[in-house]
């Protein structure tokens, strides 16, 4: 005797849709309630900000000051603060470079905090801008800067790095001659001038570092020569000949008493 399988008749299409609309509702009305849900948790007191420490330099900013001026600009809870405008408002702060901001939960933010390290200050002498180790210009309060003797350097704008560096390749080359050099810049034109800290102005012309350390190099190494020949010191240095530089000796006269006189000097 012979059987045959029956399967079950489908159910009918408009069935089958009321099932599928059915449990969409159904998973909406789940997400819309964990939704809920979790923001009445992300709103309890529990998650409200007790703590901020704050690690790393703070030479010129206490932890205790950071936070009285910080938090007063920090909106929200563990949850729903902006860690991105937290780690600004770090970074507003004078002497703050740069400022990582992680939560810890529950309720507290961990900050670590990286100072500007000054190396020069920057632009007119009676500027307080400074330049930090990596060629930032940033801003101090005057009665802040303790290092008075740092070199001045100036440019156009955001040509700091750039001077930084001439500055980094051409100061020890002063340091046989017993020579500071205090002040380096860099016109708009693009004319690169010195000073020492003896008041010589050198003239160093336009050109790539390459270049001007050559020029530097080999007004050095005859410069000492030049000098004791005539025993005085340096007033001024041209180094923007092809061929050689011109200076200017104190005291040097040709004609009449307190006339200086320029000398050429060719390699």
């Amino acid at each position: 005797m012979n059987s045959a399988l029956r399967l079950p008749a489908a159910a009918p299409l408009d069935v089958r849709v009321m099932n599928a609309l059915a449990l969409l509702f159904g998973l909406v009305f789940a997400a819309m309630a964990m939704a809920l849900g979790v923001a009445w948790v992300m709103r309890q007191s529990l998650f409200n900000l007790s703590a901020i420490e704050v690690q790393g330099d703070v030479k010129h900013n206490s932890p205790a000051t950071l936070r009285a001026n910080v938090a007063p600009r920090i909106a929200g809870n563990f949850f729903t603060m902006d860690l991105a405008r937290t780690r600004a408002a770090f970074e507003a702060v004078p002497w703050v470079r740069k400022a990582v901001v992680q939560r810890e939960f529950p309720d507290r933010l961990k900050v670590t905090l990286q100072e500007h390290q000054p190396v020069a200050f920057w632009g007119p002498e009676s500027d307080a801008r400074l330049v930090n180790s990596f060629g930032e210009v940033f801003e101090v309060n005057q009665g802040d800067v303790e290092a008075e003797d740092l070199p001045l350097l100036d440019g156009p704008p955001g040509q700091a790095a750039l001077v930084l560096k001439g500055f980094e390749l051409l100061a020890p080359m002063f340091e046989p001659l017993d020579a500071v050099l205090e002040r380096l810049e860099l016109t708009r034109q693009g004319n690169w001038r010195g000073r020492l800290d003896s008041g010589a102005v050198i003239d160093m012309g336009h050109g790539s570092l390459d270049e001007l350390k050559a020029r530097t190099q080999r007004f050095i190494a005859t410069l000492t020569q030049v000098s004791s020949r005539y025993g005085r010191d340096l007033e001024s240095a041209d180094l923007r000949y092809s061929n050689g530089y011109a200076i200017k000796l104190r005291g040097v006269t040709t004609n009449r008493p307190g006339d200086q006189e320029d000398k050429k000097v060719k390699r």
